[in-house]
């Protein structure tokens, strides 16, 4: 059986992850949703990029776990990424669910169209933080109004650091067993970066018609992903 270690994006804990859990976990499956330091329960903690990935590699090992298949959403894939590349032979796969992919020496930022420019202003604005998106941002991503209300009710303050501090790969990705979950909706093709690595043998891509969010909006669907990928 699978250890299923679970990190959702931006601004989010491991309360995001409530409607997954229980179909890997019924499976048979260890499951682990992780709040990284800043956020959710966590909120006030100091984070900087790498603080978030030792949080990951520390569950890893804190709880001995081994067939290790690490989500990461969103965000998320940028520590989530690093952290897959630090546990050994714990790995058994890595997933990112819609999620940015680190490049080494990168920040999350430098993929935005502006280099992160709009971001890191508004994290000079907020002392540091990148503030809680409002219920517009999730309009158009297969989200019911309560579910948005949930999202941005539960949602914290991000620390800016871990955005705008640059990754450090301890190894390439395109080695990595990896698996990406592309959300179609508004937004049907992988990135350029994404698109590159999926030409990786140890890649492959699975697609889902919904938004950017769907733990949220398909989170049986998710589930199912997830439990074929652990299946592999």
């Amino acid at each position: 059986m699978a250890n299923f270690v679970l990190v959702a994006g931006a601004r989010l804990g491991s309360w995001a992850w409530a409607e997954v859990v229980p179909y890997l976990g019924a499976a048979g499956h260890g499951v682990h949703p992780l709040t990284l330091s800043g956020l959710a329960e966590k909120q006030g903690v100091p984070a900087g990029q790498q603080t978030h990935v030792q949080d990951i590699v520390d569950e890893v090992e804190r709880q001995g776990l081994r067939d290790v298949v690490l989500v990461g959403h969103s965000y998320s894939g940028i520590p989530v990424g690093q952290a897959a590349g630090r546990i050994g032979d714990r790995l058994a796969r890595v997933v990112f669910v819609d999620a940015s992919v680190p490049a080494d020496g990168e920040p999350f930022v430098s993929a935005w169209p502006d280099g992160g420019a709009m971001v890191r202003a508004s994290i000079a604005e907020n002392r540091g933080f990148w503030p809680v998106a409002a219920a517009a941002h999730y309009k158009g991503h297969g989200l019911t109004d309560e579910q948005i209300a949930r999202i941005v009710g539960g949602s914290t303050p991000h620390p800016g650091a871990t955005l705008t501090e640059p990754a450090a790969l301890e190894r390439p990705l395109g080695d990595l067993p990896a698996t990406y979950i592309k959300c179609t909706l508004g937004d049907p093709e992988p990135s350029d970066d994404v698109a590159k690595l999926l030409t990786s043998e140890h890649w492959r891509l699975f697609e889902m018609d919904t938004g950017h969010w769907p733990m949220f909006s398909q989170p049986s669907e998710l589930a199912q992903i997830l439990l074929a990928v652990a299946g592999e």
